[in-house]
Order: C-alpha cells, then sequence, then structure tokens
C-alpha cells in the first residue's frame, strides 16, 4: 500500500473556534487550535482531496470534494462518514452558500465548469447525485477566484462581469488573483497582480459599478477573507504578511509580519474570534482576533526543492531534509509532527524573487549522530560560486547542534557528494569535488574540537561523481566518471579500479550484512551494475534506467526506483541475486530522487512473503510534487484502521462498583442467551448502536422512544428473560434521553463501562 504523509502543501483551510481542518493528500486532517495537537483523520477518499467546507445548516460537518468523484459528508468532531455523494467526475473546489441548503456548487473538470447539485435525500449511506446543472463555464483553476455573497436581492454574484484592462498607463498589472464577498454588504473585494485590492459596489442597480482601491502589498494578492462580522478584510500574499483592513475606513489597517512562507488562504471562525492562514512552506498559522499568533500547526516544511538526500538522526530517528530556506527539518514520522529546525546558514532570509541567497544543498550524519556535516552555497556559476563546509557537534546540554568547525575553501569547485565512515571508532568525513579531487577530513589529533584535512586523492584529472564507505568503513570507493576506484582509509592506497560498464557512474553503494562483498552502481547508459569485490569482477548487470538507488543499512535489501513511460517503477532486490524480491509497477506518475530507510523500533512479523522486505525498517520516498510517500504492510493497516474507528478502554483505567455489579451478570447473562438462543440478538444491536453513537447524530428522542422500547418486550419463545436486564437499559436510556442537549459527550464515555 502506498500512504501519503503530511507533506502535500495545504490549501484549503476550515475554522471553527476549537478545530482546524485541512486537506493533506487524500485525508482530512482535524487539528486542536488550543493544543495544535492532530486529533485524527477523516479517512474514506481513494484519491486527493480538493475542496473542504463547512455545513452551513449543521457546522458540526464538513463537505469534502476529491478527485476520485465523490462528495463526504461528515462529522468530522468524532470522524464518522454520514454520507457519500457519487458526482461521477474529478471535483477540484466546493462551495456552499448559506441562502441554498441541500445545494453544492463544485468545480468540475469538464472545460473547468462551476455546477450546482442538489443533494438527494435518501436513507443510503451512499447515493448518486443526478440532478447538477452548469453554472459557469472556463472559470479560473484557483479556487480563491470564486466565492458566494449574501444573495439578499441577487442570488448570483458569479454572472457579473467586471472588467479592467490588463495593464493601464503606468504599466500596473491588473489581472484578478482572488475574490471574496462581504457577509451584509453589496460589496464584492478583489485581489490583483499588482498588489493592489479594489472594493466593486453598485452593481445590482442600474447604475454602472463603481470601485475604490487599496494597495500595500508589492507582488500579487494571493488570498482575502471578510471578518464574520464584515468589519475587517484580511489579505495576504507573498510578503508573509496578515494585513488587517478596516471596512468602511480608507486605508486604515494592521499588520501581522514575518508568519514563514507565503501565504496562501485565510479563514476566519464562525464567532470571528479565530483567523488561520495557510503557508507555502506547509505551515498553518492560528491568530486571535488581537491579532497575535496563538498557535502554529507546521507540517513537512516544503520548499522549492529538496537539494539533500532524506536523512535518519541516529540519535531521535527524526527525518532531516532541507526545511526552511538555509535550514535543515527534523520531523518526527512516528508522531507525524515537526519537532524543530536547524539554521544553517544563519543569516536572514529576504522574500524576493530572483534574488541569489544562501541554500544547504549536502548533509551528512555520522553513524552515531555526533557529527552532522553540511554545505552551503549559492551561485549558479561557477564564476560566481560561493560555498561552505561545516561541521556540527552534538551538545548534549542542549539536545541540538552546535557549530564546530568552517571551512571556507574546502576545494576550489562545487561539492558534488560527501560521506561519513561507518566505523564507530573512529570519525571521517570525504567529499568529492568538480575541481578533480576527493578530499578526507579528520579530527586533529592533539585537539579534538577542529576538522582539517588528512588526505587529497584524484585519478587521472578526472571529475568525481559520487562517493560511498563500505559497511565496516574498511573501503571506500569514489567513481571518476566511467571508472569506480577502490582505496583503503588506512593507508590511502588505491587497490584496485572497476571499468566495465559503459557510461558515467550516477548513485554507488556497497551491499550490507551477507551481501557487503558487493558493489552496486547506476549509470547513465540506463545499466546497474553489481561487482564482487573478492574477484573484482561483474557478477550482473541488467538495462534499466534507475532514477535512485537505496541501500537498506539494516538487512541485504537494496531499492531501485525506475522512471519510464511517465511513472516510477520500484524493485526491491539482494545483490546476491538479480531477480527482485518485491515489484511495485506504478508507484507514482513523477520521477523519485530521495529515499531512506527508517529502522522499526520493533520488527515485524510478517508472514507473507512479498512484505518480508518491510518487517526490519520502512521505505520513505519523495517525489517531485513533494508528496512524501512509504510502503506499509497488510497488518498495520488493519491495525491502524481498528484504532481510528473503535473506543477500547484500557485495562489500566479503574474500574467503577457499578461497572462490577452489573459487568460480571452482563456477561453471563449474555452467555446463558448465546448458548440458549444464539441468533437472537437483534435487540442487543439495536441497544448496543444507541449507547455507543454519538448523541448529536442521533435521530429524535420521539423517534427512537418506541422503537427502542419494543425491543425490550418478551418474546414468547419460552425462554425466560432477566427483568433486571431490562430495568438497567431502559434506565440508561431514559437518562441518555434527559441529557441529550446537555451532555452528550459525557454520556458517550460514561456509558463505556456498560
Amino acid at each position: 500500500y502506498c500512504i501519503l504523509c503530511q507533506s502535500r502543501l495545504i490549501y484549503n483551510l476550515q475554522l471553527n473556534s476549537w478545530f482546524v481542518l485541512c486537506t493533506s493528500g487524500d485525508l482530512v486532517k482535524v487539528y486542536s487550535t488550543r493544543t495544535e495537537e492532530w486529533l485524527h483523520s477523516l479517512q474514506g477518499h481513494t484519491n486527493q482531496v480538493t475542496g473542504i467546507t463547512l455545513n452551513p445548516a449543521n457546522h458540526l460537518q464538513v463537505y469534502s470534494c476529491s478527485v476520485d468523484g465523490t462528495v463526504k459528508l461528515w462529522d468530522f468532531i468524532d470522524g464518522i462518514l454520514i454520507k457519500t455523494f457519487v458526482i461521477g467526475c474529478p471535483l477540484f473546489a466546493i462551495y456552499v452558500s448559506e441562502k441554498h441548503t441541500g445545494v453544492l456548487f463544485l468545480h468540475v473538470s469538464m472545460c473547468f465548469q462551476l455546477v450546482s447539485v442538489h443533494l438527494p435525500k435518501s436513507a443510503e449511506q451512499e447515493v448518486e447525485a443526478k440532478e447538477m446543472s452548469a453554472v459557469s463555464s472556463h472559470i479560473s483553476k484557483n479556487p480563491s477566484c470564486t466565492a458566494f455573497g449574501r444573495g439578499v436581492r441577487v442570488h448570483f454574484f458569479f454572472f457579473l462581469v467586471f472588467s479592467l484592462k490588463a495593464t493601464d498607463k503606468k504599466g500596473a498589472k491588473n489581472a484578478f488573483t482572488c475574490i471574496a464577498c462581504h457577509p451584509t454588504d453589496d460589496c464584492i473585494a478583489t485581489g490583483h497582480e499588482d498588489g493592489k485590492i479594489r472594493l466593486w459596489r453598485n452593481f445590482i442597480h442600474k447604475k454602472e459599478y463603481t470601485y475604490s482601491t487599496q494597495h500595500w502589498h508589492h507582488n500579487a494578492v494571493n488570498t482575502l477573507c471578510f471578518t464574520p462580522e464584515g468589519t475587517h478584510l484580511l489579505s495576504g500574499g507573498i510578503e508573509s504578511v496578515l494585513v488587517q483592513w478596516q471596512y468602511g475606513a480608507d486605508n486604515r489597517k494592521e499588520f501581522l509580519p514575518r508568519l514563514g512562507g507565503s501565504i496562501l488562504h485565510i479563514s476566519a471562525s464562525s464567532d470571528g474570534q479565530l483567523f488561520c492562514t495557510s503557508h507555502s512552506d506547509n505551515k498553518i498559522t492560528v491568530i486571535e482576533s488581537s491579532f497575535k499568533v496563538c498557535g502554529v500547526i507546521q507540517g513537512l516544511v516544503k520548499g522549492d526543492a529538496v537539494l539533500t538526500d532524506l536523512m535518519i538522526d541516529p540519535r531521535s530517528k527524526a527525518l532531516v531534509l532541507n526545511g526552511k530556506p538555509g535550514h535543515l527539518q527534523f520531523y518526527s514520522l512516528l508522531r507525524d509532527k515537526h519537532l524543530y529546525n536547524l539554521d544553517i546558514v544563519q543569516q536572514e532570509y529576504i522574500y524576493e524573487a530572483g534574488l541569489d541567497q544562501f541554500e544547504v544543498v549536502k548533509a551528512a550524519f555520522d553513524i552515531k549522530g555526533s557529527w552532522l556535516a553540511t554545505v552551503e552555497e549559492r551561485g549558479k556559476k561557477s564564476s560566481d560560486l560561493e560555498f561552505f563546509l561545516k561541521l556540527w557537534a552534538f551538545d548534549e546540554r542542549t539536545q541540538s547542534f552546535v557549530l564546530n568547525t568552517t571551512i571556507t575553501a574546502a576545494h576550489t569547485d562545487r561539492i558534488i557528494s560527501m560521506c561519513f565512515s561507518s566505523s564507530e571508532e573512529t570519525t571521517m568525513l570525504v567529499t568529492a569535488a568538480e575541481d578533480s579531487q576527493f578530499k578526507a577530513w579528520c579530527q586533529g589529533a592533539d585537539d579534538q574540537n577542529f576538522w582539517s584535512c588528512d588526505f587529497v586523492g584524484s585519478y587521472h584529472k578526472l571529475n568525481p561523481t559520487n562517493c560511498s564507505f563500505s559497511a565496516d568503513s574498511s573501503l571506500l570507493a569514489v567513481s571518476f566518471q566511467e571508472v569506480i576506484t577502490i582505496w583503503s582509509p588506512d593507508t590511502w592506497e588505491m587497490l584496485t579500479t572497476l571499468c566495465q560498464p559503459p557510461g558515467v557512474i550516477r548513485d554507488l553503494c556497497f551491499g550490507r550484512l551477507s551481501c557487503s562483498k558487493y558493489l552496486l552502481g547506476t549509470t547513465t547508459k540506463n545499466l546497474l551494475c553489481c561487482w564482487n569485490l573478492l574477484t573484482c569482477e561483474l557478477e550482473w548487470s541488467t538495462s534499466v534506467d534507475v532514477s535512485k538507488l537505496q541501500p537498506d543499512p539494516f538487512s541485504e535489501n537494496v531499492a531501485a526506483f525506475s522512471y519510464q513511460s511517465k511513472h516510477t517503477d520500484l524493485f526491491v532486490f539482494k545483490p546476491s541475486e538479480p531477480r527482485p524480491l518485491f515489484t511495485n509497477k506504478n508507484v507514482c506518475s513523477e520521477k523519485v530522487h530521495r529515499a531512506v530507510f527508517v529502522p522499526r523500533e520493533e520488527p515485524l512479523n510478517s508472514c507473507d512473503e512479498s512484505t518480508q522486505w518491510l518487517n526490519r525498517s520502512q521505505l520513505y520516498f519523495l517525489t517531485q510534487n513533494m508528496d512524501l510517500l512509504t510502503f506499509s504492510t497488510a497488518t498495520e493497516e488493519d491495525r491502524m484502521l481498528s484504532s481510528s474507528k473503535q473506543l477500547v478502554i484500557d485495562d489500566s483505567v479503574a474500574v467503577t462498583p457499578f461497572y462490577l455489579l452489573l459487568g460480571k451478570h452482563r456477561q453471563q447473562q449474555q452467555k446463558l442467551n448465546t448458548q440458549s438462543h444464539p441468533v437472537s440478538d437483534k435487540p442487543q444491536q439495536t441497544q448496543g448502536s444507541l449507547l455507543h453513537t454519538p448523541a448529536h447524530v442521533l435521530p429524535a428522542a420521539s423517534v427512537l422512544c418506541s422503537m427502542f422500547v419494543n425491543s425490550f418486550l418478551i418474546s414468547n419463545t419460552g425462554v425466560q428473560q432477566d427483568p433486571l436486564r431490562y430495568f438497567v437499559h431502559i434506565n440508561i436510556f431514559l437518562f441518555k434521553v434527559k441529557t441529550l442537549v446537555n451532555f452528550p459527550k459525557l454520556m458517550k464515555y460514561e456509558l463505556l463501562y456498560l
């Protein structure tokens, strides 16, 4: 199975005073605005979720639409799927109107149409929505360019056409970028590419419409949002500054700066007490109405590109890769939570397009996690290139990495590969660069607080392409174009060369455990080769275009990602034999350049031969669209599904006297009923569903009362029934009806003991 982690860019956002909902792949994730913790996920769509919106008739429910062609209605507090409406075509956005309950407006893929869908009333959980009518065609792909007004005198604001010239006399860019409707007045706000905001009025009268202009943003306005009372207008853009404009007061505004990445979307709670902004770096910021940040929900930080490899911190077991500009992020895969950012560049980043700034391009950990090596650079041309090699030591006191050594002239040209030795006794770093050299760096013999160059190697003035240590650090392989050189780190003697395959060496790695005698390499001529280091001969080779070769450090397995015919295939194999242990065709539609094996806390006992390669570690890989994907076994899926769908009382929870009194009696009675009348369990199903269903989603008490009481009538079967059972259940039911409005949540958890 492939599971999407929280790495996709957060755009769709819904908020009330207690919860914030956002889309994440094929899930809708629910977070607490008070604790910033992930509560649960709404899981049911089979493709990317593209839009969410609260149900105007019940703000405890939310609609979601997906590319899978369905609209789902959820109870997001308890994570329950209420109903599925089948539309039948990919959906890209969803809107609701306060004046049109039972009607959804959807952005469908056919000519980018906006259609209205009347939701059928049916008792079935899945129903096909057939009553659908087109509203407008060829609308913008951006969901922020469609909005609904209050509809008091005019029901369809989107039929109105406002026109501006593409450029005015001063060369300003007037193209529309977003739109918002005032909740009480006949006013529409639009954002534009030149950073201006225009407020349109008089469009429902016979007079010609008018507009006023407000300007602060120096670039395009990405999103607009009116507060529920309509007293303020919120705007955001690339500047990462939330601007609050006072409605009706010309250019009176407040600012909340330095929020992170570009602001993509703004949402306000229904009571106006909280605002939320989603950012281009996959972050949600929760803001109080007093314009103070009260919470940050950070997903896997999304940047322009991941230049480093995917790494695992040996100490915290966190995933490490590029994060904020100039930073490395540490992300807990187990908790699906961002831990912290490590500032590598240590310079203020300026959010301006086209500005050349330092970026972290390489990083590597030693085997203990005591040292971290990073390379930062700026400048695309060799003549303008600046780069630094930095080594960071782990500080036990602060539990973070502290800068130890900065090397300003490690090489004369760009560093393209580096790796630490695998030995626990001595720590060595090897860097290879486009200056035709590789260098070995070690700690000083007298003073352990600095690093210096220990050896410089080259081969016929060829540029190196990769370097890798063997599992025991007794060998170092450095590839120079089409030639692989094998070195001894103890004496720095070149032991042998391997040059059979045609093409430049692209990836290079040693085998592990029982396969440590093998060396694997991929070439630009679409060859995957395996050499036997004992005989120094080519063991086998196969023709496959491998975009990423990733060894598992905890087993003999190696993963190879192959991109062909606009999709990526995965092959898992052992170097000792070319036959794959596992094959998965069409893993994703993008090319995979980054992957890592993550160790498990406890090995799995998988009996399925096809998934045994996942017993010791789990494979994660990153696509070009910045989606982090992983493989899991069916056992893990079943466990996660059951834990999310069932409420189980832990054995460590104290047992109440009421449970001791009735629990044993109930178990004995159920056992007696099963032996005497095994098929007569329909009343118990009715009682169980009433006792365990959330009170606020149950039908009215008047509907349930007669049905529930009838279930306690003694049947004419000759089996003696226990009157205590009826007494207990009827009293429970009456107590629940009595507290249906005031204490629905209390009832749900108090009755679990019964």
